[in-house]
């Protein structure tokens, strides 16, 4: 008879897990899709510094190299092509903005070039990423 009692007493002793496994699944699906991921322009470049730098998330990075090459998305753009493809990205994220991240060593010539298309296509918030002094 202490046995009937033992295993009565551990089965009313026991916590059903399943309720909690499906809060914490149902969490971690709204933290996947809500997050957001760091984009990279696909060059690495020594930005300038400024003394009002702030740190702001973009959803379109656009980097100059010093050779004044142009990289969006990790791919080398053309200057003829870099209308086309803000276009295509802001078009995917029309609520973003872009920020440009020239290097040290790049041409001015470059970032208006950029800024100008970024203003035909409707981006209205653009922005140059410097490195605060």
């Amino acid at each position: 008879m202490s046995k009937r009692q033992n295993t009565a007493e551990e089965e009313q002793g026991a916590i059903d897990l399943t309720p909690m496994l499906d809060v914490v699944f149902i969490m971690l699906i709204f933290f996947i899709v809500t997050a957001t991921f760091i984009k990279e322009p696909g060059e690495e470049v020594v930005k300038p510094e400024a003394t009002t730098a702030e740190l702001k998330a973009a959803s379109i990075l656009v980097a100059i190299n010093e050779s004044n090459e142009i990289w969006i998305a990790k791919e080398q753009v053309d200057d003829r092509m870099v209308k086309v493809t803000l276009e295509r990205l802001y078009a995917e994220n029309p609520k973003g903005w872009l920020v440009i991240q020239p290097d040290k060593k790049a041409s001015i010539e470059k970032v208006a070039l950029i800024a100008d298309a970024a203003r035909k296509i409707g981006i209205e918030k653009v922005s140059v990423a410097t490195e605060k002094s």
